[in-house]
Parts: structure tokens; sequence; C-alpha cells
């Protein structure tokens, strides 16, 4: 009986890599953002993120070359209700974690400090690097502790990417159930209004018939 070449997939395992190495090439991982902050300015990025997701980040702020001055900005992490979820001033480099207690709007702030004594402070350079869920998780710490081999990672990897998936579509099942039970709802109470108001409209125009004839009467123009 032959045995299998050494660094070659077995027959078995052909149909299972080649799903996986598709999706590993089509999920890449996500580039960080850049963006050049004007002194004595302020702006912010928001994200919308489910519940109970695991939130990691890394920033570095720098001045441009030639600045006499170093780098002085502000940075904080803000739910919609305001609750500071990460605050730093004095921001140069640095990293941040967080998870999330409910789906909500996510806010990060940058805001350029313009130091006493100087003039116009030139545009800095911010670069964020902001991932969550499967991005978020260390895999190479995972594999560490659970001693997992280099396939067992990236299937445990694209099983907590199927099932971020998953839950994605249960979310957006769950909010298209919202929007149809609220247009319903709304249908319901325009339907309903509709009819009172063409009650109102047909009992208006009855009264005005009804107090026309007995004028007319009055005036003796009809009998």
């Amino acid at each position: 009986m032959p045995l299998p070449l050494p660094g070659r997939p077995r027959l078995g395992q052909a149909p299972l890599l080649a799903p996986l190495l598709l999706l590993l090439l089509v999920v890449g991982p996500a580039r960080p953002i850049s963006f050049q902050l004007p002194g004595k300015a302020r702006k912010c990025l928001r994200e919308e993120i489910h519940r109970d997701t695991l939130v990691t980040g890394e920033y570095e702020i720098g001045a441009p070359p030639g600045s006499s001055t170093g780098p002085s900005a502000n940075l904080k992490i803000t739910d919609s209700a305001g609750h500071i979820l990460y605050a730093k001033e004095d921001a140069t480099k640095g990293k941040f974690a967080f998870t999330t207690e409910d789906y909500d709007m996510f806010e990060a702030c940058f805001e350029s400090k313009l130091p006493v004594g100087t003039g116009r402070m030139p545009d800095q350079l911010v670069i964020l690097d902001m991932k969550h869920g499967v991005e978020a998780k260390n895999y190479e710490e995972i594999a560490k502790v659970e001693k997992l081999k280099p396939l067992e990672v990236e299937l445990r990897r694209l099983e907590d990417l199927s099932e971020s998936i998953v839950n994605d579509f249960a979310y957006m099942k769950k909010r298209e159930e919202e929007m149809r039970d609220t247009n319903e709802s709304t249908n319901t109470r325009v339907l309903y209004f509709s009819i009172f108001s063409m009650c109102c409209l047909i009992g208006l125009a009855t009264w005005q018939v009804f107090y026309l004839r007995r004028f007319f009467k009055a005036k003796k123009l009809i009998e």
C-alpha cells in the first residue's frame, strides 16, 4: 500500500482545505484608519457593535516632521449614554480593550490640544486600529494555552467567524421583525385615523346640509 507523500494533503483533506483557504482569503485582516487632526479640532469615529463583544484597539498620534512640539491630543471612548469606556489625556501611543454590555453606538473621539504660548499647531497624524469580535481575539495566545496545531487554530477562528456571522443574521432578522411590527402598527393606526377622519367629514357635511336647509326655510327661500 503506497504511503502518502510528505507535504501533500491526503485525498480526504483536499475538499476540506479548499473552502477553508478560500474563506481565509476572503476574510482578511482589518486595516487601521489614519487621518489628519488639525489644531484645536475634534474628530470622532462611530461604530455599532453587538452586546458581549470584545473590543480592542491600538492608537498612535504623531506630530508632522519638522514640528518643534510633540503630539498633544486627548482620546475618549464613550457609548451613546455618555459612559466613558476609555480616556487618556496627552495620548501619544497605547492600547485599550473593553467588552460591550449591550448593542450600542460607540464613539472614539480625538481632541487636539494647543500648548500654551504657541501659535497654530500643525496637523497631527492619528492612526487607529480598532477590532472587535473575532478580529479582537489573540489566537496565538489561545494556541499556546490550549496547545493547538496551526490547522486547529484556523478551524477555531473559522468557527468563531461562522458564529459571528450567524449572530449577525439573527440580529438582522430580529430587527426586520421589529420593523415589520412597527410598520403594521403604523398602518393600523393610519387606517383607524382615516376612518375617523371620513366619519368626521361625513358628519360635518350632514350637519351643514341640515343647517342650510333650516336657514333657507327660515328665510322662506324654500318650502
